[in-house]
């Protein structure tokens, strides 16, 4: 970096092409995403619950 004024230039003018996502655009993809959370939560959920009864429906049996 030989002149610390032109970086500062360059990174001026591409601040201004960035384009931020609109507020709906933003909205949807939080939903989305707490959306899916909320799946994976529940699968995994009802997963650990099943595991579990057969864990112990296993360990139960005598011999």
């Amino acid at each position: 970096m030989k002149n610390p004024l032109r970086f500062l230039q360059e990174v001026k003018q591409e601040a201004f092409r960035i384009t931020w996502p609109t507020k709906k655009d933003t909205l949807t993809g939080a939903l989305m995403v707490f959306g899916l959370a909320s799946i994976a939560a529940i699968f995994f959920l009802l997963l650990d619950q099943l595991l579990r009864f057969l864990l112990n429906i296993i360990l139960t049996i005598s011999f």
